[in-house]
């Protein structure tokens, strides 16, 4: 059995930001593994995200960025369960780079859900038109519709969309921020300016 040192737990806890029993746990789990259980404790943090996905997010902040020159402007609105939450530097830093984020990739929403269905619907039905796929079998053709409508929704949809280095969706970056304070957290709206449109 390995022992489990207060170094090893201090390490993986400035790595996950997960609480101190949580990480002696994990790597009690793990045999003492750090990346082992820094993916342990991810994949639970995300299982418990998406547990408190129904609760009431009321608190949040509204962020601005103006992109050097001053021809684009993103207005965003993230919210969280308390204002602890809000003004802490990890929700500042998200609101910052989330901004930035649809600054650059100008995505048109939030999420999957919000997207209406009568455009999901339509824009399915327009890729199932799509003459390259003529000859080709029903599943095969499905599976061709859905990947296409995958890479659309990468484009279109915020929560879809590779955050910076590509590694991550902005929605696990936002999914790792509601397990790291044990909130629901979500990006409620935003509006993207750009000089001339």
């Amino acid at each position: 059995m390995t022992v489990i040192s207060s170094e090893m737990v201090k390490t993986l806890r400035d790595m996950s930001g997960a609480g101190v029993m949580k990480c002696k746990r994990a790597l009690e789990e793990t045999g003492g593994d750090l990346a082992a259980a820094e993916t342990l404790l991810r994949t639970r943090g995300q299982a418990d995200a998406a547990s408190r996905a129904g609760r009431a997010a009321h608190e949040g902040q509204v962020g601005s960025y103006v992109h050097v020159g001053g021809k684009i402007g993103v207005l965003i609105e993230i919210n969280c369960e308390t204002d602890f939450v809000a003004r802490s530097p990890e929700f500042a830093r998200l609101l910052r780079d989330l901004a930035m984020q649809v600054a650059g990739y100008s995505p048109e929403y939030a999420s999957v859900a919000a997207i209406p269905p009568k455009i999901l619907r339509a824009k399915r039905a327009e890729l199932r038109r799509d003459p390259a796929l003529a000859g080709i079998s029903r599943t095969a053709r499905k599976a061709v519709v859905e990947g296409q409508l995958k890479t659309w929704l990468a484009a279109t949809v915020l929560s879809e969309q590779p955050f910076r280095d590509g590694a991550t969706t902005v929605g696990e970056l936002v999914a790792d921020l509601a397990a790291k304070t044990g909130e629901n957290i979500s990006v409620r709206r935003f509006v993207r300016f750009e000089l001339g449109e």
